[in-house]
């Protein structure tokens, strides 16, 4: 519900912003997508299955539960990737090169995001890799447990954990160290500055939200990777039931953050919802008597 409800608001939120929107806002959209994505075409599969006890459908349901996780986890470990690199990339440059990054060349690059999520998905489908039940028989996922005998299987693994995972991983890190080397050594330049300018504030706040949304994500989804590289080179009887279904379930948890993260740090995002809250009928005491709250200024609160 608060997946839906928070990534529902963004996606409201950009579509009445769209002609205000910056080119880096369209990869939170994107996130935003792929955040709702998983909870609508996963979530009822799941929870349905929970209160039966046991997973509901065959195989043929199995592996579509399967591919749009993989499918929709991929697209997001990758949508933070870009979001890293192009902040890094915006922080870097000068102010007279910092509009070369076009909406165009985000699309562009939300459509590649895509792309390379639903060709790791189908590999096994092709027969690279495979698909099969958790252990705690409740959801389906990459069938880990079958590829500690199996070269095939053990070589799409291995293959998906540096290209999905840690190459990712990594460049997000390098890319948010990189940047706040970039702060720090700003906020030397003005230390005896009685006034911090806005710009260098808005820099900060930025920086630690696009960091505390990556933080999000891979700290969600490291113990359900310790998990599941625990069954490759063991049995997954080795695992109680609850051992395996906690961190799944976490894992999921992290589509519910970021809606609450832009809230916090983006008063664009915060006007925004209150008036769709009022649109909707709802008591929120709203007065817009700041004008900067709808103009041009537009704090992009995607990071």
């Amino acid at each position: 519900i608060l997946t839906i409800l928070g990534n529902a608001a963004v996606l409201a939120t950009a579509v009445k912003r769209s002609s205000l929107l910056k080119s880096p806002e369209l990869l939170t959209v994107n996130l935003a997508v792929a955040d709702l994505g998983m909870a609508l075409s996963m979530y009822p599969l799941a929870i349905a299955s929970a209160w039966n006890h046991a997973w509901l459908g065959g195989e043929a349901s199995c592996v579509y539960y399967a591919l749009m996780g993989f499918l929709f986890g991929v697209c997001s470990m990758m949508t933070l990737c870009a979001m890293a690199v192009i902040r890094f990339l915006v922080t870097n440059s000068p102010k007279s090169n910092s509009n070369k990054i076009t909406k165009n060349t985000v699309c562009i690059l939300i459509a590649f995001i895509w792309l390379y999520s639903l060709l790791w998905a189908i590999l096994p489908l092709v027969g690279w890799g495979y698909y099969g039940p958790e252990p705690f028989g409740i959801s389906c996922t990459i069938a880990w447990s079958k590829f500690h005998n199996s070269s095939n299987g053990f070589s799409f693994i291995l293959s998906m954990f540096l290209l999905c995972t840690v190459l990712p991983a990594l460049t997000i890190i390098a890319c948010y160290l990189g940047i706040a080397w970039k702060v720090h050594k700003a906020y030397q330049e003005i230390q005896n500055i009685d006034r911090i300018p806005n710009a260098a504030k808005l820099e900060k706040k930025l920086t630690l939200m696009a960091v505390l949304i990556s933080v999000g994500f891979l700290s969600s989804w490291t113990p359900y990777a310790a998990a599941s590289f625990w069954s490759l080179f063991n049995s997954s009887d080795s695992l109680q039931p609850v051992v395996t279904l906690l961190p799944c379930l976490f894992a999921k948890s992290s589509t519910a953050y970021n809606p609450f993260i832009y809230y916090v740090f983006s008063k664009t995002f915060r006007c925004e919802i209150r008036k769709l809250q009022c649109c909707c009928g709802w008591r929120v005491p709203y007065v817009s008597s700041d004008s900067s709250a709808g103009n041009a200024v537009s704090i992009m609160w995607s990071g």
